[in-house]
């Protein structure tokens, strides 16, 4: 068995940082991430005149319920997608004009359903380039609230970002969604917002925000379980065991449900209070799995399908098409390039078993194909990555992690 220490997780990471922010007094986040992500939203609220102070293991934020210190900002949010969706929204909360623009990554993804809800609120919100895309410009007033509609078919982030600023707002926001991806994400908020001293009531597909105020608190920042998948797959690829610290039965993540895939598949999986084991059995079962709410390890499921005893197919992942890159068509380019045969659709990938050969991995700029496809690397020789750097994003020490792991096992 060999223990793998993982960083805390991103997205619980940039939820505390908006609650710290929106919570009058002193928050400590305990072990957050150190990464691009993480590091850009910290700098996003310091941009905002918000007071952080930053070590390795704690981050300490003054909140200010009242919304940025400053009366004007130009943010930067590198390619943070929790960066670009949720700063706009908490600025639009206080007094004052804040610009905000980001990488052309992220330029690329979209923000419409948010920022029309914005508008819909009375949010004085201006686009400087393609209409629901960065840059844009908020003039804030404050937002009175009430009732609106939501599509969150694209990305649960923009319910979230509503989810977060509705405490902020006069009247308390009542959101209805039309639909809804990544379930278990919004349930990261609604827990993490209980535990910063407010109760989000779900009423079927309206998610009702009083205007209580936040409570400043310590939070200690759990693993993240998109980047355990990794360690988790390779455990299952190698006949290997993999315990990592810090995760269990009550962690708030929904991707930790992706060991549940891997035990479909013929893994022994053991889910403990504060620990999770995954050991493979020498090999693995083509399945069929919907992972719509698990999609972020859509790709570590793909780099080590073609391993499996018969065809492997995930579905209702369409999302997966507009986050860093399009990973459908990146898990079909790369999976071809290494002589694999794949098929996929509008929203599923089906991939045959194999035997891949080395090859470049196109990257596309995206942390979670580079960190998905070194994993294949562990039984295939000549995976090389076009952009290992990219992988800065959400864990920068990745590579020499996996090194570490490869050694300990002896490939």
């Amino acid at each position: 068995m060999t223990i793998v220490d993982i960083p805390g997780s991103k997205s619980i990471t940039a939820r505390g940082l908006f609650l710290a922010a929106a919570a009058p007094g002193t928050t400590v986040l305990s072990r957050p991430l150190r990464s691009d992500d993480s590091e850009g939203f910290a700098e996003g609220l310091l941009k905002l005149g918000y007071q952080v102070t930053r070590s390795d293991e704690e981050w300490t934020i003054e909140g200010r319920p009242e919304g940025p210190a400053v009366d004007s900002a130009d943010v930067f949010c590198r390619d943070g997608a929790t960066t670009a969706r949720f700063l706009p929204a908490l600025a639009a909360a206080g007094h004052g004009t804040f610009r905000f623009d980001a990488s052309e990554q992220m330029r690329a993804r979209p923000l419409g359903p948010l920022t029309d809800a914005l508008l819909e609120l009375g949010v004085d919100l201006t686009f400087e380039g393609s209409p629901g895309h960065h840059p844009l410009a908020v003039r804030a007033a404050g937002i009175r609230g009430g009732a609106l509609t939501l599509d969150a078919g694209l990305s649960s982030q923009f319910l979230t970002a509503l989810l977060l600023v509705g405490p902020l707002t006069a009247e308390g926001l009542r959101i209805t969604v039309t639909d809804l991806v990544s379930v278990p994400y919004v349930e990261i908020t609604i827990a993490m917002m209980r535990r910063f001293g407010v109760e989000v009531v779900r009423d079927g597909d309206t998610f009702v925000v009083p205007p209580t105020p936040y409570r400043a608190c310590r939070y200690e920042i759990e693993p993240d379980a998109s980047t355990s998948s990794y360690f988790f797959a390779a455990a299952a690829l190698t006949g290997r065991s993999v315990t990592i610290p810090g995760l269990g039965a009550g962690a708030l993540q929904g991707d930790l449900q992706f060991v549940e895939v891997l035990r479909q598949m013929g893994a022994d999986v053991e889910v403990g209070s504060d620990a999770v084991t995954v050991t493979g059995t020498g090999g693995l079962r083509g399945v069929t799995v919907n992972m719509r709410d698990i999609s972020d390890t859509v790709p570590t499921l793909a780099a080590i399908a073609p391993f499996a005893d018969g065809p492997m197919r995930i579905e209702d992942v369409y999302n997966t098409r507009i986050k860093e890159c399009d990973r459908l068509a990146a898990c079909e380019e790369n999976l071809r390039a290494m002589g694999v045969a794949v098929e996929t659709g509008r929203d599923w990938i089906e991939i045959q078993p194999g035997a891949p050969t080395g090859t470049l991995v196109k990257c596309r700029r995206d942390h979670r194909i580079a960190m998905a496809f070194s994993v294949t690397g562990l039984r295939t020789a000549g995976i090389t990555l076009d952009d290992p750097g990219c992988v800065k994003k959400t864990f920068p020490g990745f590579h020499d992690a996996l090194a570490t792991l490869r050694a300990s096992w002896g490939l």
